[in-house]
């Protein structure tokens, strides 16, 4: 700003003197442009460290709207997840990201440059002519509302872009996932069709948002061109009316383009501000969701028997390992061993309000006994152990479950989670070594604990057959494992953990049927003193149990042993000879 004012004076004070002179003395001129370098060097310091300063600024926020997106993905309940895809939430991290830090790294700086440089340029316009001002003022109002209204325009198509890129990321994540089903089923034409369908409209989304976007920034810079001619018109007749000077006229001409100059650049921005306005409304959209709610204060810590001053045994809170549990109530800092006593206390339940899954169901697993549930495909077997592990939350008034005497929503969901031990139907396992993943089950566990978990699950046997044994590298989950060695990790990662209570979700079902019998002794031994609850569809491993309970359409029609289930010749036993006969 200061450079520009000296305009004024240079030709006033200096320039117009001098024309005309034979010997002109260009001494003090050369002052006023020593004077100028400095400011100019000045401006040109200050930018470089503001660029410094707004990068800095820009790749820290961005580095906490990463830890805050991840840390509430982490919280949010399996509700959330079983509404939205894979691809879908990836592209908060990745395309919603990528414009959010555009903006803080480019259009941020240059929007705050440009307001200061805005206010300072109307301050010092306001010092040189008002008059001249109040022309600029009126010219950008009508600029102005030209600006917002296509920029309205522009938000809502930006909004519909963003949208349509997370739907298509993620329809290429479910189809590269699933490229074995889509070849064996012959998919590809498919796949394709909607593919062009959704990519289609991704394009019909960001060429309308881009139209909007692209018109701003050349309709703005054909106005402030308008502008200058309108105000330099007006100057030009009050200098030949005698109420302006030239060097006034000059440098608040300069101030007119200095002026303009920002408000065309916050105009081209305007694209790469909505778009990233548009990322930022769909990563805080996330950030916003309710966590998942966790009112318990019971919590599991390690116990062992002490001997009071009367010789009686006294269950006393330990801080290392001892291999027995406790709940401890922190209102009165009371411990009640840990026995597994697990009852379903009339329980109804459906994933939406109008349709109902479990009909008043009622279950009591006492400490140490094996409950197994079948029945068939949908009729509740996963959505009571989802149940179980709070996944998802009884509504109030429609049952409940106790662990040990004590309402599960009591106590922690942490502490309820840890003392179940899970092998899933659908293995999951994680980029790293086989060692690791395995004690991922319980990140304290010595090398040891490791290999006795893995021979315990017999994935002893195979992992050290492996070019690295445990030390082997694993990466796209596994793929380079076949699916039963894959469910024998995850079995021998719910051995490392030596959980309390055991939840097998058809646990063996990709195991065959000679690797089952090997491995059968060494699940009784892990299942030994703990309550277990198990689903199956090879009703074979289920035999041993001490209660099975056959559930269909979300009730409990049959519940007995095994022997006394084939007694009654019922579902248990149409469903046993039927599963006999496919083995």
């Amino acid at each position: 700003m200061a450079g520009t004012y000296i305009l004024k004076p240079a030709i006033n004070d200096y320039i117009i003197p001098l024309i005309g002179q034979k010997s002109p003395d260009f001494s003090s001129f050369k002052e006023l442009l020593v004077k100028v370098l400095i400011i100019f060097a000045c401006g040109v310091s200050a930018s470089w460290a503001n660029q410094r300063v707004m990068i800095f600024i820009g790749t820290r926020l961005l580095l906490n709207i990463r830890e805050d997106l991840f840390y509430k993905l982490q919280k949010l309940p399996l509700r959330f997840y079983d509404s939205h895809t894979h691809g879908e939430l990836m592209s908060r991290f990745t395309n919603d990201t990528d414009a959010l830090r555009e903006m803080m790294s480019h259009t941020v700086p240059q929007l705050l440059s440009s307001v200061i440089s805005v206010t300072a340029v109307f301050v010092m316009m306001l010092v040189l002519s008002p008059l001249l001002t109040l022309v600029m003022i009126v010219t950008m109002v009508l600029m102005t509302l030209l600006a917002g209204w296509t920029g309205k325009k522009s938000a809502a198509s930006f909004r519909k872009n963003q949208k349509a890129i997370g739907e298509l990321n993620g329809f290429i994540e479910e189809m590269i996932e699933g490229q074995k089903v889509i070849k064996v089923f012959n998919y590809e034409d498919k796949a394709i069709e909607r593919f062009e369908k959704l990519n289609e409209e991704l394009c019909k989304a960001g060429t309308s948002a881009n139209t909007f976007g692209g018109i701003l920034g050349p309709l703005m810079n054909n106005l402030s061109h308008a502008q200058y001619a309108i105000v330099a018109v007006f100057a030009a007749f009050r200098v030949i009316a005698g109420h302006m000077d030239l060097g006034t006229v000059a440098a608040f001409l300069q101030y007119t383009r200095s002026f303009s100059q920002p408000v065309s650049m916050m105009s081209q921005q305007a694209t790469s501000l909505l778009n990233a306005l548009a990322g930022a409304e769909r990563i805080f959209a996330i950030i916003d969701e309710e966590a998942e709610i966790d009112e318990g204060k019971i919590s599991l810590v390690n116990a062992y028997d002490a001997k009071t001053s009367d010789g009686k045994l006294h269950l006393v809170q330990s801080f290392a390992k001892t291999g027995e549990w406790a709940w401890r109530n922190p209102a009165d800092g009371s411990l009640t061993r840990l026995r597994g006593e697990v009852i379903f206390d009339h329980v109804t339940f459906g994933y939406k309000a109008e349709k109902t899954i479990l009909h008043d169901l009622c279950i009591h697993a006492k400490p140490g006994h094996k409950i197994a549930f079948v029945g068939s495909t949908g009729s509740g077997k996963t959505t009571t152990i989802n149940l179980l592990t709070r996944f998802y939350d009884i509504p109030q008034g429609q049952g409940r479950i106790l662990l040990d005497g004590f309402p599960i929503n009591q106590i922690s969901k942490a502490s309820l989670r840890q003392s179940f031990g899970m092998v899933q139907q659908n293995t999951h396992l994680f980029t790293g070594t086989i060692r690791e993943n395995i004690r991922y089950g319980n990140l304290e566990a010595s090398d040891l604990q490791v290999y006795e978990a893995a021979r315990l699950s017999n994935a002893d046997s195979f992992i050290r057959h492996l070019e690295n044994g445990y030390d082997t590298v694993i990466t796209g989950d596994g793929a380079s494992l076949s699916q039963g060695q894959r469910q024998l990790l995850a079995i021998a990662r719910a051995a490392v953990a030596n959980p309390p209570v055991l939840i097998l979700d058809e646990a063996t079902s990709s195991i065959d049927t000679r690797t089952e019998a090997l491995i059968e002794k060494g699940m009784d031994s892990l299942m030994k003193g703990r309550t277990t609850f198990v689903i199956a569809h090879r009703l074979s491993t289920v035999r041993n149990a001490d209660e099975i309970i056959v559930l269909e359409q979300g009730k409990i029609i049959e519940r007995g042993t095994h022997e006394e289930l084939i007694a009654q010749k019922g579902r248990y036993h149409f469903l046993y000879s039927g599963n006999l006969m496919d083995e």
